[in-house]
């Protein structure tokens, strides 16, 4: 390793030293010390190197949450590789654009997910390895076998090479792969760790997917803090609650509707979340209020995308009821006029004035895999264009207000759908003359996807049909939940739909 570089796989080689016989993972079957991991990821790293894998190289990872994929990461790390995580929730044509884009040499995959991967394998040439977590058989060849691999030394990394590349949501119907450096994880890990005072007596329940930014940061900053990582292949609501009792869980990562089902369960009497210290995400004021009239945790605020490590921004509730966060300690954020690109500089504009939302820093990834114009396009000036639109208050928090008109995105549940995706999915019914997909309030999901539809004449089409269509092409998270039949959309002079009025009436 470079003199003054700390890598992903340093994480790993230092908690072997300094918490060695502490459990790092444990699930329904099994507990792993951090220095049987340790010994695990380099036997994994010493079986990459054998079959020829090299540094940037890349490998993709199709799985839910198992133990594994920490065994995994951290074997990636120290052969240099680029991790390359897959949404399982994807179609197969999905998934198999994120292969295709990124070219990875190997493949690793949930025994479910074999036959799609299979089926992808003549379109996807650079692949040469296939390991299932699953017994093996035919070209894949099980995950178990790999942990016989020869030790070997970590090659010689800098910090600031690429570790993985994370697919954003599609914003023109293509989504675009997040370069993120070893550096990039480092400093957020450390940026939460520092926010939150996370120390080893910390355990963390993997509910958010380790495929999402959310989840993966959220993991390897308890394990970076020497804590303890609970995995479940599965969220259930019920069980969930059970475990953060039984194991004495302190710290979980929300997006709508876990926290309000984990209260249901606690309100039923079926658990009593004593233990839980720290949840941070996203969530409604009324649910965050539940959680906190509890009188034992506080909710944690936070912004953040792909991007900026998912947390650019994060503060307790309790400090700004509703706001986004503050800057955390390794960001420098600006909100600069939202039309500034015309002026020679961008400068910032005054507190409580909503702007683009600017960041540059440690957390700021690398650029986007294979697209180099758009990668200077983003940080033009200097700065991390977010396009996300905000404002700072006098005491530097910051509130989100939207998204730019060419970024405007839908969350529902925590993922990213871009209105784009699904309005090319929706336009391929033979029914559908035009669309204009905006996002909606959701009492489940906290954001529901809505799709406005102009019909050809004479045609005929249920919204149930509709949202089946959809369902069947792309991620079912993607469908409309809700769809709409107008005889017209609103357009702007220029002829082209006004998604803002679309919005304002059917919104």
């Amino acid at each position: 390793m470079e003199l003054r570089s700390f890598t992903v796989y340093d994480i790993f080689k230092r908690n072997a030293r300094v918490f060695k016989n502490r459990t790092a993972i444990q699930s329904e079957d099994r507990r792993i010390t951090f220095g049987e991991l340790y010994d695990r990821v380099n036997a994994v790293a010493g079986w990459l190197v054998s079959e020829g894998i090299r540094p940037g190289d890349r490998i993709a990872v199709l799985t839910k949450n198992r133990p594994e994929f920490f065994i995994l990461a951290g074997a990636i790390a120290a052969a240099g590789a680029i991790m390359v995580p897959i949404n399982f929730r994807l179609s197969a044509d999905e998934i198999g654009y994120n292969i295709a884009d990124t070219e990875p040499v190997a493949v690793f995959v949930e025994p479910d997910y074999e036959k799609t991967i299979s089926a992808l394998c003549p379109a996807c040439p650079s692949l040469r390895t296939w390991i299932t977590f699953g017994p093996g058989g035919g070209e894949f060849e099980p995950f178990d076998s790999l942990l016989r691999g020869q030790p070997v030394d970590a090659v010689n990394l800098s910090g600031d090479d690429p570790y993985i590349i994370m697919h954003t949501a599609a914003v023109q119907g293509k989504p675009r792969g997040a370069i993120l450096s070893h550096h990039n994880l480092v400093a957020c890990s450390i940026q939460v760790i520092s926010s939150l005072s996370l120390t080893h007596q910390d355990s963390y329940l993997n509910i958010l997917p380790l495929f999402h930014i959310a989840g993966w940061m959220a993991a390897l900053t308890v394990m970076h803090a020497g804590g303890r990582n609970l995995v479940v292949a599965k969220y259930d609501p019920k069980a969930a609650g059970q475990m953060i009792d039984r194991e004495g869980v302190t710290f979980i990562g929300n997006f709508p509707p876990i926290l309000t089902q984990l209260l249901d369960v606690q309100a039923a009497g079926e658990c009593t979340l004593a233990s839980l210290r720290n949840v941070i995400g996203v969530e409604l004021p009324a649910t965050v209020k539940r959680f906190e009239d509890l009188g034992t945790g506080r909710f944690c605020l936070a912004y953040g995308q792909t991007e900026t490590m998912g947390l650019t921004c994060i503060c307790l509730n309790a400090e700004r009821p509703g706001s986004a966060g503050r800057p955390g300690p390794l960001v420098d954020l600006m909100i600069a006029d939202e039309f500034g690109d015309m002026m020679p500089h961008r400068v910032p504009i005054a507190a409580g004035k909503p702007g683009e939302i600017l960041v540059r820093g440690p957390l700021v990834f690398e650029g986007y895999w294979g697209e180099e114009e758009l990668t200077k396009h983003t940080f033009r000036e200097g700065w991390h264009h977010t396009g996300d639109i905000g404002r700072l208050d006098e005491e530097g928090f910051l509130w989100f207000v939207g998204r730019k008109a060419e970024k405007e995105l839908i969350k529902p549940g925590g993922e990213n759908v871009y209105p784009a995706e699904v309005e090319k999915v929706v336009l391929e019914h033979p029914a559908v003359s035009e669309v204009s997909v905006i996002g909606v309030p959701d009492p489940k999901f906290g954001e529901g996807i809505k799709a406005v539809c102009v019909l050809k004449p004479e045609a005929r089409l249920s919204a149930q049909e509709l949202i089946d269509f959809v369902a069947g092409r792309i991620a079912r998270y993607k469908k409309p939940n809700y769809v709409e039949f107008v005889d017209a959309l609103p357009r702007k002079e220029d002829g082209s739909i006004d998604r803002v009025k679309v919005k304002e009436m059917h919104g």
